[in-house]
């Protein structure tokens, strides 16, 4: 979504290009522009040019719109009901729309589409004739009259076709010895000349014709293992004429046991020029294979595409994984695994048809330039898609109807006329919906632009939409200046304030003698003034608001609503808000200065000077609060949250952090004991509102403390007897001492030989007869 300033970027010069701007944007051809603004002012929002003062029935915004041309009703029609011709028979609605559309802004369309019963099948059986597919031509033989009958418990109105392809008919793809070229089997297999594609029957209702003509085709050769089918391909999808294609369900069954060559592969037999992708058959043989090269995977999804023709490939399992792929790059096509020698072919032909008809994808032709185009589908069991998915929906019955929203966005205007034609259908299918879309480039008002000598500066530019519209090379508000001329001094001086230095005060730009001012990103911002030296933005603010959001900025003064004043508008003069409940203005100890109170005695505080913070007996009146918000006790801890909710309370940790009285902010430090004896302390202010600061713990007088005691007598009693002892030890030790000194002194005094014993006494005993005289 654009946004206002969007409109004001782009600097839209006329109606018709700020229109183009984006689907927000309008144009007021109003006399509403202050003095500087430049004309591009005049291209906003809707809501900003209204705020700005513009009429609202001036303001140019035209809408898109749509009309529906062509609406027949799709087809409810029962099989075995009236036959009708194909061209009868209608599968989307509308048919046939025109859209007018306004830049950026959506219009969104509606289509129906539902699958009517008994819808006529084209088929055509392509068949790969090379020497492997010698067994799968017996059971093909016999395809007609069996798919027939199949089909037609499908269809009423069915018709099939034939045709078959080997490869170019050049080396290296083919032998082209004389020999080879009449017969390229070997041994004894009797096999027809090889060629690139033959169209064998044109589409027919003759089942039996069908039969007859396939049962008369012989087997081809080739040297190389793919084919050349995307030739075969390509003259089946642009050789209408020739095939017998009616505007009806066209079916493509593309047999072959082999891969296939594609754009490039030519240059191995000498052939560079690409496929020109026209229709080359003569006497119902392609004439040009060895002229043009094999097409390309895209140039044949665009001739399927363009010619609604739905390819089923029929192909061996080996080849699977190679034919999904091209599925994947081929819309509405589908992959069925072919038996060996084909038996199985009605089988996948039913099966890969009940799989294509049950989806339908919706595509559309080229995109003018600038327009956009977004799907929506709503299909079965209420099954909502956007994006890719958008476009399709899937497993849809016969009879079942599912509906597409589709949004069409054009972004400005396309350069080539003002009229183009978008087609949508859904592919396969050859109905679509024509959409003609016109777009809205220009204004009503531009038409009744005017070219008077007196208007635009002697008619140099065309009085439209409010505003002059410039002829080529002329410039200015009145187009009174050539582009050539719009810097020269002399017309600079007229754009300086007093003779100065800043051109448009810096603020914009000279442009003929006159300013034209800067425009800003927020549309409700705008310079002006003769020199853009006003603006509406750089006024005071008060309360982060231009003029305190109760006056406007003009000219980058404030001009205040009534009971305001001041440079922001921030005073109000009103002075019932200073009134105290004595009805005395500010309780009579104050001045009331732009609606608040300025108390001229310090001790009183509050919005209306009633409130006195240190005044006796404050600590007591709040007392039972503080005690119940803090501590949960005291007289009002059971009505606390009804009384006791006019201040806010801070705890803190102890008496050291309460907050301490200054001159601008008076407090009262209180201390009061509650019913348990505990002192508790805190602080009560008011400033802007009333804070109490308390401190977290009571102090409470302490009893004796058991658990010391008995600690302590236990403790004495243990060291008392430990003293004793030591005391007896010292003693002991000290007596013990003494007496082995005595024992060593009197060790010392011993006179005794240490040689003998003392106490020895022989035990021999010699006695002298004192009568022996010796003789």
């Amino acid at each position: 979504a654009l946004i206002g300033n969007e409109c004001i970027k782009a600097n839209a010069e006329s109606c018709g290009d700020c229109i183009q701007v984006g689907a927000k944007c309008g144009w007021c051809t109003d006399t509403f522009l202050k003095q500087g603004e430049p004309t591009s002012a005049r291209c906003d929002d809707m809501e900003s040019l209204r705020k700005r003062g513009c009429v609202a029935a001036k303001i140019e915004n035209p809408r898109g719109s749509q009309k529906t041309l062509r609406n027949k009703p799709v087809t409810n029609r029962k099989k075995g009901g009236e036959k009708l011709k194909p061209e009868d028979i209608t599968q989307i609605q509308p048919q046939k729309l025109s859209l007018s559309l306004r830049s950026g802004e959506p219009q969104t369309i509606d289509l129906k589409f539902k699958r009517a019963e008994d819808y006529p099948i084209d088929l055509y059986y392509l068949m790969d004739l090379s020497y492997s597919m010698k067994d799968d031509l017996e059971n093909v033989k016999n395809l007609g009259t069996s798919l027939m009958l199949e089909m037609s418990k499908i269809t009423s109105d069915f018709r099939i076709g034939f045709g078959s392809f080997v490869e170019k008919t050049v080396m290296p793809y083919i032998s082209t010895t004389p020999a080879k070229l009449l017969n390229p089997c070997t041994g004894d297999q009797n096999c027809t000349s090889p060629f690139s594609y033959k169209n064998v029957l044109k589409l027919t209702s003759n089942g039996q014709r069908f039969n007859t003509l396939v049962g008369q085709q012989q087997i081809s050769g080739n040297l190389d293992s793919p084919e050349g089918g995307f030739d075969a391909i390509m003259q089946v999808a642009v050789c209408g004429e020739h095939i017998g294609w009616r505007n009806v369900t066209r079916l493509l069954v593309f047999s072959t046991d082999a891969g296939f060559h594609f754009a490039g592969d030519g240059k191995l037999g000498g052939i560079v020029l690409p496929n020109d992708g026209k229709c080359h058959l003569e006497n119902d043989m392609y004439t040009m294979s060895h002229h043009y090269d094999y097409p390309s995977i895209a140039h044949l999804v665009q001739k399927l595409s363009d010619n609604n023709i739905q390819t089923i490939f029929a192909v061996t399992e080996e080849f699977q994984p190679v034919y999904k792929e091209l599925k994947n790059l081929i819309p509405k096509s589908a992959v069925g695994t072919l038996s060996a020698n084909s038996s199985n072919v009605i089988n996948l032909i039913i099966d890969a048809y009940n799989s294509l008809s049950s989806e339908v994808i919706l595509e559309n032709s080229k995109l003018p330039e600038g327009v956009t185009i977004t799907y929506q589908s709503h299909c079965k069991n209420g099954v909502v898609s956007v994006g890719e998915d958008g476009r399709k929906c899937s497993n849809i019955s016969i009879g079942d109807e599912v509906y597409f929203s589709i949004n069409i966005t054009a972004l400005g205007c396309p350069k080539q006329g003002k009229t183009e034609t978008l087609k949508i259908r859904p592919l396969g299918f050859t109905e679509e919906v024509e959409i003609r879309l016109s777009f809205i480039c220009d204004c009503e008002c531009q038409k009744e632009g005017i070219v008077r000598k007196d208007l635009c500066h002697n008619g140099n530019g065309t009085f439209e939409c409010g505003a002059c519209r410039c002829n080529k090379g002329r410039i200015g508000r009145e187009c009174e200046c050539r582009k050539d001329e719009v810097s020269s001094e002399d017309l600079d001086r007229n754009c300086r304030k007093d003779n100065g230095t800043d051109l448009c005060s810096n603020n914009g730009e000279c442009v003929c003698g006159k300013c034209e001012c800067k425009k800003r990103d927020n549309p409700e911002e705008y310079y002006s003034g003769k020199y853009c030296e006003c603006d509406n933005f750089n006024c005071d603010r008060s309360n982060n608001k231009l003029c305190g959001g109760h006056g406007r900025c003009e000219c980058r003064v404030c001009i205040c609503d009534a009971n305001y004043t001041g440079s922001a508008c921030d005073c109000s003069l009103d002075t019932s808000t200073c009134l105290a409940s004595n009805n005395q203005i500010c309780n009579g100890r104050g001045l009331c200065e732009c609606g608040t109170c300025r108390c001229t005695d310090p001790k009183f505080q509050g919005p209306t000077c009633e409130i006195c913070p240190t005044c006796p007996g404050v600590c007591t009146e709040h007392k039972a609060c503080v005690q119940c918000r803090a501590f949960g006790t005291g007289e009002k801890k059971d009505t606390c949250e009804q009384d006791c909710n006019y201040f806010t309370l801070v705890k803190v940790k102890d008496r050291d952090k309460l907050p301490q009285p200054v001159q601008a902010f008076p407090l009262m430090h209180c201390k009061e004991r509650d019913a348990n004896d505990c002192w508790f302390y805190y602080t009560y202010a008011v400033n802007n509102y009333t804070e109490v600061h308390v401190v977290e713990t009571l102090e409470c007088p302490a009893g004796p403390d058991i658990i010391p005691i008995v600690a302590g007598v236990v403790a004495g009693i243990v060291l008392i007897g430990l003293a004793l002892l030591l005391i007896w030890k010292l003693l002991m030790i000290i007596h013990d001492r003494r007496e082995f000194a005595k024992f060593e002194k009197e060790k010392m005094n011993a006179k005794w030989d240490t040689g003998e014993n003392p106490i020895y006494k022989s035990a021999v005993t010699t006695v002298v007869n004192p009568k022996y005289e010796g003789k």
